[in-house]
């Protein structure tokens, strides 16, 4: 019996999005975390708040991309605690950057930063494996995302609404879980503009299907102990 699965290393196995709209940022992600060919958790969240106006979203291996958010968080209290403001994006972004390009031999990891600050609105950053750095209006990265790349050129377009961007956002997380293997679970966006930060969670009934997609159904115990009729004294 193969068990190398056992001692694989935690992989996020991902689809993360991130998508500017008029007026602020959507971010989102799906929730399935996996060791090897098991799903070692069905419901993690991988959106981490970095600030109270900065997020981020992680993909790849699991430790490395919460041992940076750790990181980054603990170096940007600093930061707002000397400047007696809140960080912006960029800041944030290029923290990011400095230690995934300075670590690039080790760390395992892409992520998207996004947030809102007042001066340069919404804005997305995306650092993948090696600590480039790119300003998008949206961007997208995990397994999953080469799934999407089409699909999000053609859907996107300036000047959304904030209902317009997420409902892109849980689309296109929704068609990467259809069909990738590694991505799964539920869907959770964070919306970012100068209001503040909403979080939004779609179960997987909620989401849409995609071609030859069964629809969920209870499992055959369940529908057949709904049937038994109870007994009466």
């Amino acid at each position: 019996m193969d068990i190398d699965w056992i001692n694989a290393p935690h992989s996020m196995g991902t689809t993360i999005i991130g998508v500017t709209y008029n007026g602020g940022t959507v971010l989102g992600a799906d929730s399935r975390t996996s060791t090897g060919m098991y799903v070692a958790n069905r419901a993690s969240d991988k959106i981490t708040q970095l600030t109270d106006n900065v997020y981020l979203c992680r993909s790849g291996s699991a430790a490395d991309s919460q041992v940076v958010s750790d990181y980054v968080r603990y170096f940007l209290h600093q930061h707002i605690i000397q400047l007696g403001q809140p960080a912006t994006v960029k800041v944030a972004a290029n923290l990011i950057r400095q230690l995934s390009y300075n670590n690039k031999n080790m760390l395992q990891t892409g992520l998207i930063v996004g947030g809102w600050d007042k001066y340069e609105g919404g804005s997305i950053y995306s650092v993948p494996l090696g600590g480039t750095i790119l300003q998008l209006p949206f961007a997208i990265g995990g397994s999953g995302s080469s799934y999407l790349y089409g699909f999000i050129d053609q859907a996107w377009k300036e000047g959304m609404n904030k209902e317009e961007a997420e409902a892109l956002v849980v689309k296109c997380v929704s068609l990467a879980i259809a069909r990738d293997g590694a991505s799964g679970g539920v869907v959770r966006t964070v919306v970012i503009n100068s209001e503040g930060v909403t979080r939004n969670f779609y179960s997987g009934d909620k989401l849409p299907l995609w071609h030859e997609e069964l629809p969920l159904r209870n499992s055959l115990l369940e529908e057949a102990s709904s049937e038994v009729e109870p007994m009466r004294a």
